[in-house]
């Protein structure tokens, strides 16, 4: 009984979330349209945010009750599903122009982050760590206060750049079909109260089910958790780009990384050092060189169906793989 209770919640979950996707994108459209923003800024801010804030609860829950595996997992996890199954799923719809400013700065810069973050963890894995004896459970870094308190730092300053950005880049914008500035902020507060409680639907009864088929915490956390929160993303940029608003679908994508790594990794390690095990090693490497290969296919004008299903594909062979080891 209580297995059906759980499936007919996931059902409900999936539910609020594409429909507070839907009022979601309209809502930050019509506000962009009215204040002559950019769409790709408010895909990379408030849309971002708000199709984070399932990440930023989960993993600040795991934090305060010491699951840290939890907390990392789902931000590797979540990162790989925005970039693989997200952006290769609206490619498979539909080839996805990418814009010019997320090429140039924000996909960079949330490159640069992924690696250096890599690096640092690194450095102590590969000075401490006998490879011969080493299991994939076994803590081999730490990540610490100091370099949560460097996330956070470095993560007001990106938004800074972001406002800096959006009121130097004033536009006539896009023909948006426009509401009043009222109805936007409700539309947007609806949709994102929707997608959260949709997003805790989907996590809670997922996790349930994961947990009774036996599954250990750092799986669930790279996969279900990581799925369950990063569907408000994958549902939101697939609205976005059936409706047009490419600029808001991508932003979206390298927005909500950014947030996972710098904010939501920095909160959890401000709160609770976060112990690195060697599964979580390889995570990172694989996202490392996943951001890398997806950079490479931002440079062309166009994201287009055939990567979008090279992409798909690397993610189910990533979830297979996690799975197996």
């Amino acid at each position: 009984m209580e297995m059906v209770l759980q499936i007919v919640l996931l059902l409900l979950g999936f539910v609020a979330l594409i429909k507070g996707a839907d009022l979601f994108v309209d809502g930050s459209s019509s506000l962009a349209a009215i204040f002559k923003v950019p769409s790709v800024i408010i895909g990379l801010t408030i849309v971002a945010m708000g199709t984070s804030a399932p990440e930023l609860a989960v993993s600040t829950s795991a934090a305060l009750k010491g699951s840290n595996e939890i907390a990392l997992s789902n931000v590797v996890g979540s990162n790989l599903f925005n970039l693989l199954m997200v952006l290769g799923v609206c490619a498979l719809i539909k080839p996805l122009p990418i814009d010019k400013v997320i090429k140039k700065r924000d996909f960079p810069f949330s490159l640069i982050v992924t690696v250096l973050l890599l690096v640092v963890l690194g450095v102590g894995v590969v000075t401490s760590t006998d490879f011969s004896t080493v299991r994939m459970n076994d803590n081999v870094a730490i990540l610490s206060r100091p370099i949560g308190i460097v996330m956070l730092v470095l993560f007001i300053l990106y938004i800074a750049v972001l406002i800096y950005a959006a009121k130097k880049n004033k536009t006539e914008g896009e023909p948006v079909k426009t509401m009043t500035p009222l109805k936007s902020v409700l539309f947007i507060l609806f949709g994102l109260g929707l997608i959260i409680a949709g997003g805790q639907f989907v996590v809670n009864s997922a996790k349930y089910i994961a947990a009774a088929l036996g599954m250990s915490e750092t799986l669930i956390g790279l996969t279900v958790v990581a799925v369950g929160t990063s569907l408000p993303e994958l549902v939101t940029s697939i609205v976005a780009s059936r409706k047009g608003e490419n600029g808001l679908a991508v932003g979206n994508v390298v927005g909500s990384n950014l947030f996972n790594l710098l904010l939501i990794l920095g909160v959890s390690a401000t709160l609770n050092p976060i112990p690195v095990n060697f599964a979580s090693m390889i995570d990172l490497a694989i996202m490392a060189a996943v951001s890398v290969m997806v950079f490479l296919f931002c440079l062309g004008k166009k994201i287009n169906r055939v990567e979008g299903v090279v992409m798909i594909l690397i993610y189910i062979g990533t979830v297979v793989f996690a799975a197996l080891r």
